[in-house]
């Protein structure tokens, strides 16, 4: 087989891949892919930033991908507890909810915006890093708007700490 007709199948392989998570999630899939992408730059900018600074360990690399893995962990609940609400709304077990949590992938959609700008932010850290020149204000924008994804906390009275009433 030669180079371009396996360069098409790869370009299939991707479009199939995007179109399913697409048909699966909708805008939402759209959403995470976009978080994967800002996690891999993340690895790489700050991966770049470090070896420039001389500060680059193996043992700091392992630690950066333990967190990233961390990052994708929570989204596959976020997900999960998002299937899980969907299931028991369709139960007769939702009326003991009384419309109290949200239907949909809200859950899914604010931990991946909040983990997005988590990461954007980070990725502006580590250009400023290597030298070149950010603009403050997007930087703060990106905390900003993750402040904001922090307080859209879909379920009503859940805090930080955990609920203790």
């Amino acid at each position: 087989m030669n180079a371009p007709s396996k360069a098409q199948e790869i370009k299939a392989l991707l479009a199939a891949i995007v179109a399913f998570g697409t048909a699966l999630w909708g805008w939402v899939g759209w959403a995470i892919f976009l978080l994967i992408v800002t996690i891999a730059l993340d690895y790489v900018t700050g991966t770049a930033a470090a070896k420039a600074a001389g500060e680059w360990t193996s043992k700091l690399a392992r630690e950066g991908l333990w967190h990233k893995l961390g990052e994708i962990v929570a989204l596959l609940v976020a997900i999960l507890c998002d299937i899980a609400i969907a299931v028991i709304l369709h139960t007769e077990a939702a009326a003991i909810f009384d419309g109290r949590i949200p239907y949909g992938n809200y859950i899914t959609l604010i931990v991946t915006a909040w983990y997005f700008f988590t990461e954007v932010g980070s990725i502006l850290e580590n250009i400023k890093k290597l030298g070149a020149p950010i603009p403050d204000w997007l930087i703060s924008g990106a905390r900003v708007l993750k402040g904001r994804a922090e307080e859209a906390a879909p379920i009503a009275g859940a805090k930080e700490d955990g609920d203790k009433g």
